[in-house]
């Protein structure tokens, strides 16, 4: 997943603005890309606007007149890694490897331990919640 999050630093690298703490800026700037495409690679479900989550993180790092173009280029890239994430659901693995777990917590609240499935997340006996789920974001 990280050849998203280097892609975004490639193109926006050049317009960083320059200054005494450039480098400080280039560092918080790849740190943000990551940590946006690791976060949407491990809980897309939770993130709802991932584009304009990196954007505002990033914003303060470049010039006015740049602002437009650092937006097309997170938006475009975010929407890239967004695809690839659900047209790939890793086999019954997280992203780092690990075997991923439902979504939903049990009765006594701890996680539910069961393997989801790869559409939403849920476990087969969890899918209810699936259900309250797209319910709500119908209604809203």
């Amino acid at each position: 997943m990280y050849q998203f999050s280097r892609a975004i630093f490639r193109e926006l690298a050049p317009h960083i603005e320059p200054g005494p703490d450039s480098c400080a800026s280039q560092q918080a700037v790849l740190r943000a890309c990551e940590a946006t495409i690791e976060r949407l690679a491990t809980d897309r479900h939770y993130f709802a606007r991932p584009s304009r989550t990196l954007f505002n993180e990033i914003r303060s790092h470049f010039p006015m007149s740049d602002q437009a173009y650092v937006w097309r280029v997170v938006s475009c890239y975010v929407d890239c890694a967004r695809e690839f994430v659900i047209a790939n659901p890793f086999a019954g693995l997280g992203m780092s490897g690990e075997p991923a777990q439902c979504r939903a917590t049990t009765r006594k609240g701890t996680a539910c331990q069961r393997a989801p499935l790869p559409h939403n997340g849920y476990c087969p006996s969890h899918q209810h919640l699936a259900e309250t789920e797209d319910g709500a974001a119908l209604a809203a």
